[in-house]
């Protein structure tokens, strides 16, 4: 892991049972859209944001409360010259416990500042880990994008 792959830290009060059922109930923290299994070793899901952003992850690692990793698998934007820039990348949560809290580590491995949507991308990455996921763990209540009910967006 290099020093410059987009990382982002919480620390919760909550068990790292609670973070991890939290982590792999990736439909209330990122966005209803989410298509497939989300907490299996192997399981595979699709995310769309309208005709922003779509991608494939994989579920390479599962090590329960402890270790979450998705294998970035394809990928399109419609905002960057390669359409596919997150393809191969990896995003890895690591749970541990610290000073009677939870620590989630959130690191998106190959998410770097030399991609085009590296600005983009880490405030994304930032408001659904330090926002929509914390308050998932933490209330039991995220902030995912919320499903669309058009397909003309």
């Amino acid at each position: 892991m290099t020093v410059s792959d987009f990382t982002t830290t919480l620390l919760v009060d909550q068990t790292p049972e609670e973070a991890f059922r939290a982590i792999t109930n990736v439909r209330e923290w990122w966005s209803q859209e989410i298509e497939g299994g989300t907490s299996q070793l192997n399981d595979e899901f699709t995310y769309h944001y309208k005709d922003v952003h779509r991608c494939k992850m994989k579920l390479t690692e599962v090590i329960p409360n402890k270790k979450m990793v998705w294998l970035v698998v394809d990928n399109y934007f419609n905002f960057t010259k390669d359409k596919s820039e997150w393809k191969g990348t990896k995003i890895i949560f690591e749970i541990s416990g610290k000073n009677n809290k939870t620590q989630i580590r959130f690191t998106h491995q190959g998410l770097v500042p030399q991609y085009e949507c590296f600005d983009i991308c880490s405030n994304a990455w930032s408001q659904y880990i330090q926002q929509s996921l914390l308050k998932l763990i933490t209330t039991g209540k995220g902030q995912p994008n919320p499903k669309s009910f058009s397909k003309m967006e």
